[in-house]
């Protein structure tokens, strides 16, 4: 099967976040095993989803690692002129949910798989299979543990996020938090004698908008970035039950993007200190006044691989590129290289200008480019040329 093969399968599996993505993995696994792949399934507590970690090559020797999710995201209330979940081919374009983000990757480092398997590799290739990236990265993580225990590791790591083809050797982290923001209910009528927790909430958010504000104004700047500084945003609110009744309770939703020059906790713990002078001041009136921060699953670390780094200058040879980039969203290449030591770089078909929109859809071009990058991985790892740090 060629990747065009291998990207129409994918695609037919609806493997949005919320359903099982096991019918997908299974089909990898079967389509691996076939050529004589080490293949292991990490499954999720449900049994509904799993990763998939396998090994073309040598077993037991650290390999070249192709890492990419299988989930994608919904399509509910977007404005598709196409079958979502069919691949459709039109004007030199592959359209369908996740073709650009990001199961062309996937297919071409499948395909790849299968031309190794028919090849005596020195080097081994792994290839790492994830559910759940896009809720934040948290299905790779029970495969991450893995890698921690095993006797042996990756060289280093390609994460195949769609970047145009170019090397990506940094991301900024994401830190996720809940603030419970707790008051006390009354009437409307008598609102003066109650604790409004929406006036609590958005005592906080000015609180978050004025350190977004110094950060950008005087913080650390990273012009690689599209936004070059750290940024905090309030993404969700959620009270109230009647407009006659003071609400007791008011949930706000907001994230910390990080550039490695910044640390999330020391961040966070500022946010915590505004919203304790902020519940202390509400507690004249109502002493149960509180705002409780809570963090949530979707945080993950940033990406910063050194430039001179062997993972750059090796990705560069097979792309015959010069230049490198950062990407503004996130990927699991944060936890490969700070929970497991690997050594990552983001390298993939398509941009991100095209993900999570209605008729997403990846190049003819960008796919070719990829699979022009592997197989020159593949015949790399023939020859068995240094691949570690």
């Amino acid at each position: 099967m060629n990747t065009i093969d291998i990207l129409e399968k994918l695609i037919a599996f609806d493997t949005t976040s919320a359903n099982p993505n096991l019918e997908l993995i299974e089909w990898c696994a079967d389509l691996l095993r076939d050529v004589g792949a080490d293949v292991t399934l990490i499954p999720d507590d449900t049994g509904h989803k799993a990763n998939l970690f396998a090994t073309i090559g040598p077993v037991g020797k650290p390999g070249v690692l192709l890492s990419g999710h299988t989930d994608v995201v919904p399509v509910a209330g977007q404005d598709w002129t196409k079958p979502p979940f069919q691949l459709t081919h039109a004007d030199d374009r592959y359209y369908g949910r996740g073709t650009c983000d990001m199961k062309g990757f996937v297919a071409s480092a499948l395909a790849a798989a299968l031309k190794a398997s028919a090849q005596e590799l020195t080097t081994p290739l792994h290839l790492a299979l994830s559910y759940d990236e896009e809720i934040g990265c948290i299905g790779v993580r029970s495969l991450i543990e893995m890698l921690e225990s095993a006797p042996f590791r990756p060289a280093m790591c390609i994460v195949g996020e769609p970047t145009n083809m170019q090397v990506a050797v940094g991301h900024k982290g994401k830190t996720a938090a809940k603030a419970i923001c707790l008051g006390r209910e009354g009437h409307s009528a008598l609102a003066p004698q109650a604790v409004n927790a929406i006036y609590l909430a958005t005592d906080l958010i000015n609180e978050i908008r004025r350190i977004q504000d110094r950060l950008a104004a005087t913080g650390a700047q990273d012009f690689d970035y599209d936004v070059p500084y750290t940024t905090l945003h309030v993404g969700l609110i959620n009270a109230g039950v009647a407009l006659n009744i003071v609400p007791n309770r008011c949930e706000v939703t907001f994230e910390v993007r990080n550039l490695a020059e910044n640390d999330p906790v020391a961040l966070m713990d500022e946010i915590k200190e505004r919203a304790e002078e902020i519940a202390e001041r509400a507690r004249v009136i109502a002493p149960e006044a509180a705002i409780e921060i809570e963090m949530t699953a979707n945080t993950y670390p940033g990406l910063a691989t050194p430039e001179d780094g062997v993972v750059v200058a090796f990705v560069k040879s097979l792309l015959g590129a010069n230049d490198t980039m950062k990407v503004a969203f996130g990927t699991e290449g944060g936890l490969f290289s700070s929970r497991v030591g690997i050594p990552t770089v983001v390298c993939g078909p398509g941009s991100m200008a095209q993900g999570h929109k209605p008729d997403e859809f990846v190049s003819a071009d960008q796919l070719a480019k990829c699979d022009q990058m592997l197989v020159a991985l593949v015949d790399r790892l023939v020859e068995g040329l240094p691949v570690s740090d």
